[in-house]
C-alpha cells in the first residue's frame, strides 16, 4: 500500500471518528472530552481493535488492514455505504459483494441494533450470514464473528455441519429445515437469476445435502418474518422465545431479535444473560452449535 495511500486513509479516518458523538454508538459521553466526536481508543472498542493498531491507522502507519477489520470500521463509524466503499478503496481492497460476512451493515439497521440494549439482537443477510451482535445475542447464541466462507451462512451449516443444530431440539429440526429452505428460496428470487452468490450456494447444498435437496425440489417459497422458537441454552436450559425480523428496504439485511414468549418462565431467565455473559459455544465440541 502507498504511503500516501496510508496517509488519506488515516485522515478519512479521523475526520469520521470526530464526526460522530458517543451517544449515537451507545457510549456514556463522560464529564470532560478533550476532543470531538469518538477517542482513538473508542474506536477501537467498538471495532474489537487494539488501541496501538488503530492509533497506527490514524497516523498512515502500519499493515495493510485486513477486509474484516475494515468491515469493523465501518461499523464502528457508522459510515454510509458511499463512505464505506471509500474506506476500501482507501486501503485498496476490493469491496466486498452485499450478502458477505463484511457486507456493510446500513446505519439505519445499526441505530435500532443499538437501542435494543437490553433484547438479544443481531443484524443478519437474506443468505443468513451473521454481520454484527449485541452482547445479550452473543450470550443467548454464541460468537458468530468466527465463521468465514460458506460457513459463515448459519443456514449452509445447518444442512452441512450437523452438529450446529444442537441448539435446537431435535423434534424441531425437520420445521427449521423446512423454514431455511423456502426462505433461501424467496431470496434467491429476489436477488435475481444473475446473483452468483446465492446461486453457487444453493448449488452446493444441493450436492452436498439430501435434505435440502428433497426440500427445494418442493419449491415452496417463504420469508422468515416472524418464529417461535425452542432454545437449548447450556446454563439456562430450554428456552420459548418469539424471534422477529425487521427487514432493509433492499431485503438484503434484516434485524433480528428475541422476545420470550408469553405464557412462560423464559421472560425470567433472559433477565440472567446479562449475568451470564458470552457462553462458551465454540469449544471444538460444539464447535457449530451457533443459531439464526
Amino acid at each position: 500500500m502507498r504511503a500516501t495511500g496510508y496517509a488519506e486513509l488515516g485522515a478519512f479516518l479521523r475526520s469520521r471518528r470526530e464526526r460522530i458523538r458517543p451517544e449515537d454508538v451507545g457510549l456514556v459521553p463522560g464529564p470532560r472530552r478533550r476532543v470531538p466526536g469518538l477517542r482513538r481508543d473508542e474506536v477501537a472498542l467498538l471495532a474489537g481493535a487494539s488501541v496501538d493498531y488503530y492509533n497506527e491507522l490514524e497516523r498512515g502507519a502500519g499493515s495493510q488492514p485486513s477486509e474484516q477489520m475494515l468491515a469493523a470500521l465501518g461499523r464502528a463509524l457508522r459510515l454510509t455505504d458511499d463512505e464505506w466503499r471509500h474506506l476500501f478503496h482507501l486501503a485498496e481492497r476490493p469491496v466486498p459483494p452485499a450478502g458477505g460476512a463484511t457486507s456493510h451493515v446500513q446505519p439505519g439497521m445499526l441505530d435500532l441494533l443499538g437501542r435494543l440494549a437490553s433484547t438479544p439482537a443481531k443484524v443478519i443477510t437474506d443468505l443468513h450470514v451473521t454481520l454484527v451482535q449485541n452482547p445479550l445475542a452473543v450470550a443467548l447464541v454464541g460468537d458468530h464473528s468466527h465463521f468465514t466462507g460458506r460457513h459463515a451462512s448459519f443456514a449452509y451449516r445447518w444442512f452441512m455441519a450437523p452438529a450446529s443444530r444442537a441448539i435446537y431440539p431435535e423434534a424441531d429440526h425437520d420445521s427449521q429445515s423446512q423454514a431455511f429452505v423456502a426462505d433461501l428460496r424467496a431470496g434467491a428470487a429476489r436477488r435475481g437469476s444473475k446473483d452468483t452468490e446465492a446461486r453457487s450456494m444453493i448449488a452446493e447444498l444441493q450436492d452436498g445435502s439430501a435434505e435440502f435437496a428433497e426440500l427445494w425440489a418442493r419449491h415452496d417459497v417463504a420469508f422468515r418474518r416472524r418464529d417461535r422458537k425452542r432454545i437449548n441454552h447450556p446454563q439456562l436450559g430450554l428456552l420459548d422465545v418469539n424471534c422477529l425480523n425487521l427487514f432493509s428496504e433492499d431485503g438484503r439485511q434484516r434485524l433480528l431479535w428475541f422476545t420470550p414468549t408469553p405464557g412462560t418462565d423464559t421472560g425470567e431467565r433472559l433477565e440472567l444473560l446479562a449475568v451470564i455473559g458470552t457462553q462458551s459455544l465454540d469449544a471444538p465440541s460444539v464447535a457449530q452449535t451457533v443459531h439464526e
